[in-house]
């Protein structure tokens, strides 16, 4: 199975302008995000997909493969859309310029689903820290009992109406595997009104009834979004003698 990540790096973002380029650890936060997709040995090609040419510039430097994208992209799966359509894979992994914690046991879980010839698109969750579960930023999934997801929400879901403390509640991590029959169907529709109105574009997915398969795995991550999100991840990996990639941090 030939398996291509393509990780969406663009500079114009609206809350943190230019944050794929900020340093973290004393390296940009990209180096982090393509270090772990490169250290996961089921991918066969890892590549960035970006409308700039200083984060070009940086991957030559740096010998990563990229490919140029058009700026106009309303989305990252958009972007990974442009390019998949240039490379041939089985299945695209999507993991997204913004989360430098991102581990290669996060896209090893996510492929783990994609053996399954049926399954069309996969993702990730965690247990849900006491921290988040009532952060509107840290997106929840309810799934079935075989691993689909029911509805991925920033409410506070499931809702534990008798108080009894014991309900399971897990944190949605951005990561997708796709077939490329769904990601070609996902980019032709048009947005849907529970993507609208969450915000969240994988239930464009449910939506149009295609399954989307979760993985779970032990380790969190932080999507950067805020210079509070930079910080934090900051001081997450200045506290750890590695970093979340497994490479030295001193």
């Amino acid at each position: 199975m030939r398996t291509v990540a393509i990780i969406p790096a663009r500079l114009a973002s609206t809350r943190l302008p230019r944050k794929v380029l900020r340093e973290i650890a004393g390296r940009p936060m990209l180096a982090h995000v393509v270090d772990a997709a490169r250290r996961c040995p089921q991918l066969s090609d890892v590549i960035v997909a970006t409308d700039s040419d200083e984060v070009l510039a940086l991957c030559k430097q740096n010998g990563w493969r990229a490919e140029m994208t058009s700026s106009t992209h309303r989305s990252g799966t958009d972007r990974v859309w442009e390019v998949a359509q240039r490379i041939p894979a089985d299945v695209y992994v999507n993991v997204q310029g913004d989360e430098p914690l991102a581990r290669p046991e996060h896209i090893s879980a996510l492929l783990a689903p994609m053996h399954d010839a049926r399954v069309m698109v996969s993702t990730v969750k965690t247990p849900c820290s006491a921290s988040d579960v009532n952060n509107p930023n840290a997106v929840k999934v309810v799934t079935d009992l075989g691993g689909r997801a029911l509805y991925f929400t920033r409410a506070t879901v499931p809702f534990d109406r008798d108080n009894a403390g014991a309900v399971k509640r897990f944190k949605h991590l951005g990561f997708y595997g796709y077939r490329r029959e769904a990601l070609e169907k996902f980019c032709a529709w048009p947005e849907s009104e529970l993507e609208r109105a969450e915000r969240l574009e994988q239930l464009r997915f449910l939506d149009h009834g295609i399954e989307i398969h979760i993985a779970e795995s032990p380790y969190d991550t932080v999507g950067v979004d805020t210079e509070e999100d930079l910080k934090r991840v900051e001081q997450i990996l200045r506290n750890s003698p590695h970093d979340i990639a497994g490479t030295r941090v001193l």
